[in-house]
């Protein structure tokens, strides 16, 4: 067990996803002309626009989407919550589980937000972000046999008070709801490889 979690801390996958975001934002930045706010063409091709992925098949921004900001701003707000679950999770989780929980919360995040309808246009790792914190949170609580309720809470919590003006609550909880799944299901699973096992051993012995 404790070699898969080094494995997952020699990938550094959490420094390599924040560099892919920044690279995403200068690549946007410089289409866009402007390192403050990203052009309304880079988000077109790159964001999510509903009405492009539902009509016409862009389905491709629901993956480049969750690399794409709309302000420096929005970039530093998350990849600061990125640097301190993405940690967390690397002392938690394999390389393969931490980017199954990644990329799924998401995605998931971005399916939602299709309910929005075809006029919504979003961007941001926000949907990942906050699986990371669902499945570090409910993961360790379960694996050490503590409640869930507590968990669950501080994940609600953490929900609300995210929610303002521009903000897309449905990858938000979308990818919780996926972060929370995942962090239990291998929670279970640990917990059950290391229980431990009794042996009962009678003797007896006679006298005469």
């Amino acid at each position: 067990m404790n070699a898969m979690f080094k494995r997952s801390k020699q990938y550094m996958p959490t420094y390599i996803i924040i560099a892919m975001n920044i690279i995403f934002y200068v690549c946007t930045s410089i289409i866009g002309g402007d390192f403050v706010t990203t052009g309304n063409d880079a988000i077109y091709w790159l964001g999510q626009v509903n009405y492009l992925v539902i009509y016409h098949g862009w389905y491709w921004q629901l993956f480049t989407s969750m690399f794409v900001h709309v302000n420096i701003t929005h970039l530093l707000g998350n990849m600061f919550f990125l640097l301190i679950f993405g940690l967390r999770a690397e002392d938690l989780f394999s390389i393969k589980e931490y980017l199954l929980i990644y990329l799924l919360s998401g995605l998931t995040g971005n399916l939602l937000t299709l309910l929005f309808g075809p006029n919504m246009v979003s961007a941001g790792a926000s949907g990942a972000i906050f699986g990371m914190f669902g499945a570090c949170t409910i993961y360790f609580r379960h694996a050490i046999g503590q409640s869930m309720i507590s968990a669950l809470m501080y994940a609600f919590f953490l929900l609300i008070i995210s929610l303002g003006p521009n903000v897309n609550v449905l990858a938000h909880l979308g990818g919780l709801a996926v972060g929370l799944l995942i962090g239990y299901v291998l929670g279970a699973a640990r917990r059950r490889s290391v229980a431990p096992s009794y042996e009962y051993r009678y003797s007896f012995s006679s006298e005469g």
